[in-house]
């Protein structure tokens, strides 16, 4: 219970007590916590096969069990090869100007001057990026109704629901897991007529779905349309709640420092005044500004994984089926990596290249997030898009607090501010 409602401080606090590398003893094993470098560098340079999700019965029912995420072994791999090209090169770099047309068109309707809550118009930008360059979708019918349907998905997933599996009953119809259904079987109903219609038309187009049902595996090969329904519904959940919520912590901070928020605005506006997606990317401060927001409050607070057979971990051995997990938020926090760790500072960046066995927002190894490059792309361009005619006083004297949201962890206010026009 420590853990779901805030593990920042719960995992803090073990480090305090036990040091970088800890044994949990849960109902489900040993759940061993490293936050020492050299041991997350054992972690991602294992084999892929040492590994497998973790915990996959948790996650399996909502996002599908034939997901990325999920998926282990040879699946994983032949997977995560044809999914790759949407996400990297010139394929993401096509998707610039509709982040910066999204952003602008929401960023229009944001309240002037009075206090806002502002992590659901970050999020409300983030689903419309997915709606536009993964199905494609622009008319603001469908687009309404497809948001609709989503956000009613994604609602209806609680923390209860993740973390108390007895929980998972219908009850006749009534109850949390009774609306989850509901809801999953509405956005089902959407995704596989999507599907299909594309495949009946051969039309593919060169948003993501498109450029999924037109890879083909090596075998020549193309993914199942049930494949495809269950890598849309984690591009959807991975995608939506956790960009958004980065860019309401970066909100958040541009309100309560003002050295950060001038830097960050001279350094946008030295761009011009219609930079391309390629000249903001390149943006260093911006990129160190990013940096900086991901280390001190990342998504996941860990990169948790179940081992297949014994593992060797530094000085220990790791028992099969026991779980081992990077501390994300215990590695972001260590004041040997980050002097003053707790002070939000992007200048830390400017001549630090964050290594992957110290800095793990995405995770690392063969399972880093997927989408790592296209998340940092999409948060630049948008909050370059905002800074150039908004500007952010916060509404409350403490700052937000982290909080569970459902599998992430998010402000717990939703970032209270007030906007005015630059």
């Amino acid at each position: 219970m420590a853990y779901a409602q805030n593990p920042y401080r719960f995992l803090g606090a073990l480090r305090r007590r036990y040091g970088d590398t800890f044994t949990l003893r849960t109902t489900k094993g040993p759940f061993v916590v490293t936050a020492d470098p050299a041991l997350v560098r054992e972690v991602f340079a294992a084999p892929p096969d040492t590994f497998r999700v973790y915990p996959a019965d948790v996650l399996g029912p909502f996002l599908g069990e034939k997901s990325l995420l999920l998926s282990h072994g040879e699946r994983h791999r032949r997977d995560r090869k044809l999914l790759t090209p949407p996400f990297h090169g010139g394929r993401m770099r096509a998707y610039g100007a509709l982040i910066a047309e999204a952003t602008r068109a929401h960023v229009a309707t944001l309240p002037i001057g009075r206090v806002t809550p502002v992590q659901p118009m970050m999020q409300a930008i983030s689903l419309d990026v997915i709606l536009r360059a993964v199905f494609g979708v622009h008319d603001p019918v469908r687009t309404e109704a497809w948001r609709r349907t989503i956000l009613d998905d994604v609602r209806a997933v609680t923390p209860a629901l993740i973390f108390i599996p007895q929980l998972r009953r219908p009850l006749g119809g009534f109850g949390p897991w009774a609306r989850h259904l509901a809801a999953r079987a509405r956005f089902d109903a959407m995704l596989f007529d999507e599907i299909r219609e594309r495949r009946r038309d051969a039309r593919e187009g060169e948003d993501i779905l498109g450029l999924i049902l037109s890879a083909r595996y090596d075998d020549g090969s193309a993914m199942a349309d049930e494949e495809v329904r269950d890598q849309l519904i984690t591009l959807v959940v991975a995608g939506h709640e956790t960009t958004g919520t980065s860019l309401a912590w970066s909100i958040d901070w541009l309100s309560r420092l003002p050295a950060v928020r001038d830097r960050l605005q001279t350094e946008v506006d030295a761009l011009g005044d219609s930079p391309s997606p390629e000249a903001i990317s390149a943006a260093t401060y911006l990129d160190a500004f990013c940096n900086e927001v991901l280390r001190v409050f990342p998504i996941l607070p860990d990169v948790s994984r179940e081992v297949v057979r014994p593992f060797t971990l530094g000085s220990w051995t790791i028992p099969a089926r026991a779980a081992v997990a990077v501390g994300t938020a215990l590695l972001h926090t260590d004041p040997r990596l980050y002097p003053d760790p707790h002070r939000f500072a992007p200048e830390r960046w400017l001549d630090k290249k964050p290594s992957p066995f110290e800095y793990t927002p995405f995770g690392g190894g063969a399972r880093r997030c997927l989408g790592a490059a296209f998340a940092i792309y999409e948060m630049k361009i948008a909050l370059a898009t905002i800074v150039r005619v908004l500007r952010f006083s916060p509404a409350n004297e403490k700052p937000s607090k982290p909080a569970r949201q459902n599998i992430t962890i998010g402000p717990h206010d939703g970032v209270l501010v007030v906007a005015r026009k630059r």
